[in-house]
């Protein structure tokens, strides 16, 4: 990390080993910026406010150390191809702690305490977050993918930006996070508490968002700038929370079976090959929407304005058009 390198330590990058390490912290060192310490056995370790910044700490064993306020920003492996494994698992004081852009891919992290941690743009790809303690944390920009936060507190925590696809947060705390223009693609969301948090922007195709608590979260979120949602989840959810506005929308292709759309506007949405069956859509609006080769079998279409519809190849079998405006449909 280049904004090391003006307070490297005399022997930055040379190997160090966890005797050494903490001999000269006892010393009054604080400063071991860009030192090797792969493989370190630093287990409940008092390394308080620590400069780490850019070091080696590869498969470096921290589990019960204290690193509170301690400086782990940037800090890297001497070969990217290595997994980094390292174990912070049950650290007790990570709270405070600078760790952005740090690479902690697969690293264990679980029961760690993260409190208001900064891990601004840092990779933790595959990690176990799982009991973590991430209230307030700093998670921007970071690469969360196919991470576990099962079971975390991320009460306010900053996501916005953030890269959660795969990941999983069952029963997860996210109250009052912000996770604005998150990528949850196939995160599994199961009853994890989003209430009051803020997901506008977020894309949330094929989450697992069973049991979730919603309450009061900013939802605008799972729909782009122009109102548009970009998932049938994703537009379910919306619609859920009151928003009724999707015109068009591109949602070629997807399953809205037995969904409830009454009175929301799909207006020149493109809706080709999507399934409608059973869906209740009385008294919305289609106008100029394209259902071409849709599946609409028994939908309610009741009061619906259908003006210029595209219906062709659509299967409308036992769909209630009662009311129906069908001016200019294309069959």
């Amino acid at each position: 990390a280049q904004h090391c390198q003006a307070k490297r330590y005399s022997w930055a990058m040379e190997n160090m080993t966890a005797e050494e390490l903490l001999a000269a912290y006892a010393a009054g060192e604080r400063n071991f910026s860009g030192v090797n310490l792969r493989g370190a056995d630093l287990r409940y370790a008092h390394l308080r406010g620590a400069n780490f910044c850019g070091a080696n700490l590869s498969r470096a064993n921290l589990s019960g150390a204290d690193l509170s306020e301690a400086d782990l920003s940037g800090f890297t492996f001497f070969r990217p191809s290595y997994s980094v494994f390292i174990d912070l698992s049950e650290a007790n004081d990570l709270d405070g702690a600078k760790l952005s852009e740090a690479d902690l891919s697969r690293a264990n992290l679980s029961r760690a305490n993260l409190f208001e941690a900064n891990l601004f743009e840092a990779n933790l790809s595959g990690a176990n977050l799982s009991g973590a303690d991430l209230r307030g944390a700093n998670l921007r920009g970071a690469n969360l993918r196919e991470a576990t936060f099962s079971g975390a507190n991320l009460r306010g925590a900053s996501l916005i930006g953030a890269d959660l696809s795969g990941a999983e947060l069952i029963g997860a705390e996210l109250i009052g996070a912000e996770l604005i223009g998150a990528s949850l693609i196939g995160a599994n969301l199961s009853e994890a508490d989003f209430s009051g948090a803020d997901l506008s922007g977020a894309d949330l195709g094929g989450t697992d968002l069973s049991e979730a608590n919603l309450d009061d979260a900013n939802l605008d979120e799972v729909v782009n700038s122009y109102g548009r949602p970009k998932t049938a989840q994703a537009l379910l959810v919306a619609y859920a929370k009151g928003a009724r506005n999707f015109s068009g929308a591109d949602l070629r292709g997807a399953n809205l079976g037995y969904a409830n759309l009454s009175d929301a506007s799909l207006r020149d949405a493109n809706l080709t090959g999507a399934t409608l069956g059973y869906a209740n859509l009385s008294k919305a609006n289609l106008s100029l929407a394209n259902l071409n080769d849709a599946r609409l079998i028994f939908a309610n279409l009741s009061g619906a304005n259908l003006r210029a519809t595209d219906f062709s190849a659509a299967d409308l079998s036992g769909a209630n058009l009662d009311g129906a405006n069908l001016d200019g449909v294309i069959r």
